[in-house]
């Protein structure tokens, strides 16, 4: 699934012709040795993602990790050196940091929301709000965050959301709608937005139920109503600085969108040493 993408991202940046800088100014045999590393503190994410891109180039590429994904450092550490082809580790270099420096910036925000919730039960987990074609690997870097993934497509679990129920006509049809059709081993979340729409749910025997929106307070009550009867998974308008709250309802999941589709990238920068 990885290859793929890489050759793609190398594709769309030498296009036609090659990379026409470097090959004009540096020698077909010059070997050269550089360091990726932090420009700011992060946690590292992508590390055999960028390291393709550089083989792809030139299989001869020497990569030596110092610091493999999930390490937290401060700005300034040196991650990994790259040994080879100088052309190849120039060549491959935007490609390859385009995809370090995204999936750092995934794990860095993740981390930042786990450690806002380490006191409490909850887990920290993504959702499908993710970059087309890059899903696979934006739930890989919130998990090097200390996350944990939520579906990864329509294919894998039942979320039964306020649209479906709206068809259906009711919480109750919709869930007997969906029981009928999915397998054995297919778990089946309702979205639900007051208490009354959970008690519904909860009468439908669900597996989970997807608390949206809630305040603190509503979301308290929520998972005393449920009281382990099914997996409470709060969403909706989570930060670092308001999941703690969140977390101290009890909640067993709390989803959070923006760490994939809006995470800001972590600075990571390709040196001569």
């Amino acid at each position: 699934m990885v290859e793929p993408l890489v050759r793609a991202a190398l594709l769309e940046d030498l296009g036609r012709a090659g990379d026409l800088t470097t090959d004009a100014i540096v020698p077909a045999d010059a070997i050269a040795t550089m360091v990726l590393a932090t420009r700011q503190p992060g946690v590292i994410a992508g590390l055999d993602v960028a390291t393709l891109a550089f083989e792809l180039i030139d299989p001869r590429t020497e990569i030596t990790v110092v610091y493999p994904d999930g390490s937290s450092l401060s700005g300034g550490d040196v991650i990994a050196t790259v040994r080879g082809p100088a052309r190849a580790l120039l060549t491959a270099e935007r490609s390859a940091l385009n995809f370090l420096c995204h999936l750092s910036g995934i794990a860095t925000q993740t981390a930042a929301v786990v450690e806002a919730v380490r006191d409490h039960k909850a887990k920290i987990v993504c959702t499908r709000k993710t970059t087309p074609g890059l899903r696979a690997l934006e739930k890989y870097a919130v998990r090097a965050g200390g996350g944990t993934n939520h579906r990864f497509g329509l294919d894998d679990a039942v979320l039964i959301k306020d649209n479906h129920i709206a068809i259906a006509g009711d919480i109750r049809t919709a869930v007997k709608r969906a029981r009928t059709a999915a397998g054995h081993m297919v778990k089946i979340e309702v979205e639900v937005d007051t208490l009354d729409q959970l008690d519904m749910a909860l009468a439908a025997n669900v597996d989970a139920v997807l608390l949206d929106n809630m305040s603190v307070e509503q979301l308290t009550e929520a998972v005393a109503m449920v009281g382990g009867r099914a997996i409470t998974e709060a969403s909706g308008r989570v930060t670092a600085q308001t999941a703690r709250a969140i977390a101290a309802t009890g909640v067993d999941l709390i989803s959070v969108g923006w760490i994939t589709h809006s995470a800001p990238i972590l600075d990571i920068g390709l040196d001569c040493r």
